[in-house]
């Protein structure tokens, strides 16, 4: 963990900063009376779930808020460039560019939305480098591709050549990066930059911003909802709580002697490392017990004796020699076509009732590898075999039956469903194609209870999905997967971009789930704690193929593979030890 360093220059001042925002009934205060500082050269952590206000307080700094749906109440934005302090927020908007991507610079959280996808990544960056450096064209293109290797991109005239969705998520976030840093700018404000990236790519993006900090002697203010990835880079922490600061301090003093139940309960809803736990606390065990909620840990003897049992029953899923390779264009040198090995020789069993997790980076193969056991990417060899049926050898019909059993649910929410469909018919439609129940009536009970089983209120049937939170359109998504009453489950990546509160949420919600109705579950992650937390057995996937697999805990505390050891050591936060742990 940083340490801070021994300064008391101020670089920004943030006083008494109250926000609203206009909606049908009115203002509504968003952030209120929010003070804190940032010394030279330090980085200041902001910390807090989805709507804290963490986003809108560091969007203000710029003035770039809505105009007519937003306003300032009151506050000070003190900004102290070169020794002359101005005021932010009362800065006109022709001098507010000046310091926009100049002398401020921001990094977004979703690279693939704040770059624009029809222009390529390097001139992206040259325009802003000609726009307040005054540089030509060909200084511009220099100066970027500095950038691009600054910042480590394997090939920057790929890079710079390349249109965003050409690159991965971790490039493009570096391309984001560059951006930032590429007029030099005394604070550099990162809003989420590694939500929803690997654990590896995070770790390299933590060292790169750590990198470029003491390099350039920037100030950083760093957002997330993660304390984890906070303690490995914060040297102050503001928590932040509906608007409002709950907790500030140093970083080493908020870790170790946390004050407040809200940021205890965000230290104690990550997986932890050092127990197992049968159920992950939430925030909430917090606020309703002052900070002391029960932990019920599964002991090691209770762990073997439900293992037994478990193996010994028959497989339910049987898959072996799975492959899935893709074509890649045919040069016109080349008398073969050569092809992209996604799966390449895969074999596992998947036992009644089990949680097998599937880990690894981006593109290792994970979500081809469990789309292809559903048949929505056809196998090219290999065998799947499900509750004894031949899952290759099924005909439409029959695969049709056969997906009433087998669900997935997906890792975005919102894009998994119809934005002009109200949650309720989402979830009712399943019934009407599979012909499950005679009348409507029937369906939307079954969809009533669905929606209470999973804390979603009856009311919500009527709503669309962009009137929710992405941690209820998640419950919404398990609704839909599992009011067909499946038998097994495929969870893609479904918890890896939600908070690390609604994720503890969401991962006790399937646990239950599993408990009351029996189901057997594959659970992928990028994030080798969350498989841990939620697997009896571990899948690790590298390049297409199965490099490691074995008791969950047995592979994270004695890895035999260095890509496995890898990925835990990029885990954030591991010495974090929550106090009210055993």
């Amino acid at each position: 963990m940083y340490q801070p360093d021994k300064t008391d220059n101020t670089i920004l001042s943030v006083k008494d900063l109250s926000i609203s925002f206009r909606d049908e009934s009115g203002w509504t205060k968003a952030v209120n009376n929010v003070s804190f500082t940032l010394n030279k050269g330090e980085t200041l952590g902001i910390v807090g779930e989805s709507g804290s206000g963490k986003s809108v307080t560091s969007l203000s700094i710029l003035q770039l808020l809505p105009d007519k749906m937003s306003r300032i109440d009151n506050g000070s934005i003190e900004f102290n460039s070169g020794g002359i302090p101005s005021n932010l927020i009362k800065l006109p908007k022709a001098e507010i560019r000046k310091v926009r991507g100049n002398k401020i610079a921001m990094i977004f959280q979703e690279p693939m939305t704040s770059l624009n996808p029809v222009m390529k990544c390097g001139k992206q960056i040259s325009e802003s480098v000609m726009l307040h450096l005054k540089y030509s064209e060909k200084q511009a293109k220099s100066h970027t591709l500095k950038l691009f290797g600054d910042v480590m991109l394997p090939d920057p005239l790929y890079a710079f050549n390349a249109y965003p969705h050409q690159l991965s998520g971790g490039q493009k976030q570096r391309v984001m990066i560059a951006m930032a840093i590429a007029c030099s700018p005394e604070i550099l404000i990162a809003d989420e930059p590694t939500t929803a990236l690997d654990v590896t790519v995070q770790k390299s993006i933590l060292k790169l911003l750590k990198d470029l900090q003491e390099r350039l002697h920037l100030s950083l203010i760093f957002i997330s909802h993660d304390l984890g990835v906070i303690s490995e880079i914060a040297h102050q922490v503001i928590v932040m709580r509906k608007g409002e600061i709950v907790e500030q301090g140093r970083s080493s003093d908020i870790f170790s002697h946390p004050a407040q139940p809200y940021t205890k309960g965000l230290m104690a809803c990550r997986p932890s490392m050092n127990v197992r736990l049968k159920k992950l606390p939430t925030v909430a065990d917090f606020m309703d017990t002052a900070g002391t909620p029960e932990i019920i840990v599964e002991s090691p003897d209770e762990r073997q004796l439900r293992h037994k049992l478990l193996y010994d029953g028959t497989p339910l899923l049987k898959v072996e020699n799975l492959s899935v390779h893709y074509p890649l264009p045919k040069k016109w040198y080349k008398k073969e076509r050569t092809f992209f090995k996604a799966v390449e020789d895969v074999s596992f069993n998947v036992f009644k009732g089990e949680t097998l997790g599937l880990v690894g980076e981006s593109g290792c193969g994970k979500t081809t590898l469990g789309r292809s056991l559903l048949r929505l990417i056809e196998p090219t060899s290999g065998k799947i075999g499900f509750e004894g049926n031949d899952v290759g050898s099924l005909n439409i019909k029959n695969l049709r039956e056969m997906r009433k059993r087998m669900q997935i649910v997906f890792q975005d929410p919102y894009s998994s469903l119809n934005p002009r469909l109200t949650i309720g018919q989402a979830i009712i439609e399943p019934l009407i194609a599979h012909k499950i129940l005679g009348t409507y009536r029937e369906r939307k009970n079954k969809v009533m209870e669905l929606l209470e089983r999973v804390n979603m209120s009856p009311e919500h049937f009527n709503r669309y999905p962009h009137q929710f939170s992405g941690g209820q359109r998640q419950r919404i998504c398990i609704a839909r997967a599992l009011v067909l009453n499946p038998a097994f489950v495929i969870c893609d990546e479904s918890v890896s971009a939600l908070d690390v509160s609604v994720q503890a949420q969401v991962l006790n919600l399937l646990n239950d789930l599993k408990s009351e109705f029996g189901f057997t579950y594959i659970f992928i992650s990028h994030d080798l704690s969350v498989v841990r937390f939620m697997s009896d057995r571990i899948l690790v996937m590298k390049n297409g193929k199965i490099v490691e697999q074995g008791n969950a805990d047995k592979i994270y505390d004695s890895p035999e593979q260095e890509y496995t050891r890898q990925l835990i050591d990029a885990i954030p936060g591991k010495a974090i030890n929550p106090p009210i742990m055993p």
